[in-house]
C-alpha cells in the first residue's frame, strides 16, 4: 500500500521575501512596493505556522488592496503568485457576485471554489505518489484482456491433480502450466516497450443513462446544488455494460487513470485539502473598485454595497459550508485589486476598509518601463513573436532603436488616448508584425531573416498614430 501520510512542505518555507520578489521580477517590471507587500504577507504565513497553536489562532492575515490603473501588473502579480506558491489559490472577479437572495452567485461561492481548487491540488499530489503502481496495474488489466486464460490460478489446478496422476504426468503438467506464464511475461515486456501500442483491444465498460439537465434557483449555496443533484441522480441510474474498442496506447492511459482513482484515499485528500484551505488559502479579488461607491438611490443595491456587506463576514472570519465540509475563513489571505479611477478606496464601507489594512499604489508605466517589458521578462512580447515565427523558419530580430520607438509610441498613445498600460504593447506589436505574420509561410529562404528597426516601426505606425480617430479603434 502506498503511504499517503506525506507532509508536503510549503515552498514559502524556503523562500525569503527577497527571493519571492526576485521570482516576480522575472515576469513583472517595476511595482516594487506591491511585490514587497505581497512577499511579506506570504512570508508571514510561514512564520505563523512555526508558532504555538494558541498564538497561531490570534494572528490574522494582513489583507492587501492594490490600487493602480489597468495594465500595470495587478493581475499579473496574482497569476505569478498562483504558480509560485504551493497553496490553494483562486482568482475571482467581484463583479460577478450579487447580494444573497438575488439571482446570481453569492460571495460564499468563492470559498467553495477555493476548496475545490485545494482538493484538486492535493489529489494531483497523491496521484503522483501512486502513478507508478497504477501503471503496473493497468498493464496487468491489459494482459488479462489479451490472455483471458491467464486469470486462472494454475497452482490450484496442480494441487488437485497431484493426488490422481503419476509423477511423469505431473512433470508434463508443470511444463504446460508454465507456458501461459512465459507468454504473459513476453507480452508484458512488449507492452512496456510500446511494441503493441497500435493494436486494438475490446473491453467492457459501463455507461449510465443520460441525466436530464436541472437548474436550481435560490439563496446561499444553491448555485452548486444543481450540479450535486445531477451527480446524485447519475449515481442512482443503472449502469449498462458496453463493449468498446480502443488501442492499447489509449487503454494504458484510461486504465491507469482508473487505477489511480482506486488507489487514492479520498478521505485523506479531502482532510488535507480542508486544512490547506483554512491555513494557507489565498483569494485574489479583482475589480473591487467596481463595488465601491455610494448606496443606490433608485432601488436595492444588489451588486455594490450589498456585495460589500456579504463579503465582510468572509474576510473577517466565518464558516462556509462546502460539499467537502465546513471551511473556516479566519486565516485565508485576501488580496484585492482595482483601478479606482472613478471611485476611491474610502468609498468602500468602513468595516471592509478596516479588513484590508495594507494599501499599495501601483504606478503608471513610463517609457523606460515599456522598454524593459519588451526585453527583460522571460515571456516578453518580442521573445514570444520571435519563437512563433521560428516555427516558419523566419528569424526575427528587434534592434534597440526599434524597441525604443515602440516604447515611445506606447507611452504617447496612453497619454493621448486611454491609459491601458502594458496592454497597449499587444495592439502595437500586432500592427507592426501584421504583414510578416501573414506572409511568413510564403517567404523565400533568402528573405527569412528580418530586422525590425525604428524606421520599420515608424512606417507601419505612421498613418495610424497621426490619425487620432483611427488610432482610437486600431491602437
Amino acid at each position: 500500500m502506498i503511504d499517503q501520510n506525506v507532509t508536503h512542505p510549503d515552498i514559502l518555507e524556503d523562500l525569503t521575501p527577497r527571493q519571492i520578489v526576485c521570482e516576480l521580477d522575472k515576469y513583472i517590471i517595476g511595482q516594487d512596493e506591491a511585490k514587497k507587500s505581497v512577499a511579506i504577507a506570504l512570508r508571514n504565513r510561514s512564520r505563523r505556522k512555526c508558532l504555538e497553536p494558541e498564538m497561531q489562532e490570534e494572528i490574522a492575515p494582513k489583507n492587501i488592496v492594490m490600487i493602480g490603473p489597468t495594465g500595470v501588473g495587478k493581475t499579473e502579480i496574482a497569476r505569478r503568485l498562483s504558480r509560485l506558491v504551493k497553496a490553494p489559490f483562486f482568482k475571482v472577479e467581484i463583479t460577478k457576485y450579487t447580494e444573497v437572495g438575488y439571482m446570481g452567485r453569492d460571495v460564499e461561492s468563492m470559498v467553495r471554489d477555493l476548496t475545490y481548487t485545494a482538493v484538486t491540488m492535493v489529489k494531483n499530489e497523491y496521484s503522483d505518489l501512486v502513478r507508478e503502481k497504477a501503471g503496473v496495474n493497468a498493464v496487468e488489466r491489459i494482459l488479462d484482456i489479451l490472455l483471458p486464460e491467464s486469470r486462472f490460478d494454475f497452482s490450484k489446478v496442480k494441487e488437485k491433480t497431484l493426488s490422481i496422476i503419476t509423477d511423469s504426468e505431473t512433470a508434463v503438467h508443470d511444463t504446460e502450466s508454465d507456458g501461459p506464464d512465459q507468454e504473459r511475461e513476453r507480452l508484458r515486456t512488449e507492452l512496456q516497450n510500446g511494441i503493441l501500442d497500435d493494436i486494438e483491444i475490446e473491453y467492457e465498460g459501463e455507461s449510465s443513462s443520460p441525466v436530464p439537465v436541472m437548474s436550481v434557483f435560490g439563496g446561499s449555496g444553491m448555485e452548486d446544488m444543481d450540479i450535486q443533484l445531477q451527480q446524485m441522480l447519475g449515481d442512482l441510474m443503472p449502469k449498462k455494460p458496453r463493449k468498446m474498442k480502443i488501442t492499447i496506447a489509449e487503454a494504458k492511459e484510461l486504465f491507469a487513470a482508473e487505477e489511480v482513482e482506486k488507489l487514492i484515499d479520498m478521505d485523506k485528500v479531502v482532510n488535507e485539502a480542508l486544512r490547506r484551505t483554512e491555513e494557507m488559502g489565498i483569494v485574489f479579488v479583482d475589480e473591487i473598485d467596481k463595488i465601491a461607491g455610494n448606496a443606490s438611490k433608485s432601488g436595492p443595491d444588489v451588486s455594490r454595497q450589498g456585495v460589500q456587506r456579504d463579503l465582510l463576514p468572509i474576510v473577517e472570519g466565518t464558516t462556509v459550508n462546502t460539499k467537502y465540509g465546513p471551511v473556516k475563513t479566519n486565516h485565508i489571505l485576501f488580496i484585492s485589486a482595482g483601478a479606482f479611477n472613478v471611485s476611491k478606496p474610502s468609498d468602500l464601507i468602513p468595516e471592509l476598509q478596516g479588513r484590508f489594512p495594507i494599501r499599495v499604489e501601483l504606478n503608471s508605466l513610463s517609457e523606460e518601463d515599456f522598454k524593459k517589458i519588451l526585453t527583460i521578462p522571460k515571456n516578453s512580447l518580442t521573445k514570444q513573436y520571435t519563437e512563433l515565427l521560428k516555427t516558419e523558419g523566419v528569424h526575427l530580430n528587434f534592434t534597440d532603436d526599434a524597441i525604443a520607438e515602440i516604447a515611445k509610441t506606447a507611452k504617447k498613445l496612453n497619454e493621448e488616448l486611454e491609459n491601458i498600460g502594458a496592454r497597449r504593447l499587444h495592439t502595437i506589436m500586432e500592427k507592426i508584425l501584421e504583414d510578416i505574420l501573414f506572409e511568413a509561410p510564403d517567404l523565400h529562404d533568402d528573405k527569412k531573416s528580418i530586422h525590425i528597426d525604428a524606421a520599420y516601426v515608424q512606417l507601419k505606425l505612421e498613418k495610424t498614430v497621426q490619425n487620432q480617430d483611427l488610432s482610437r479603434y486600431i491602437l
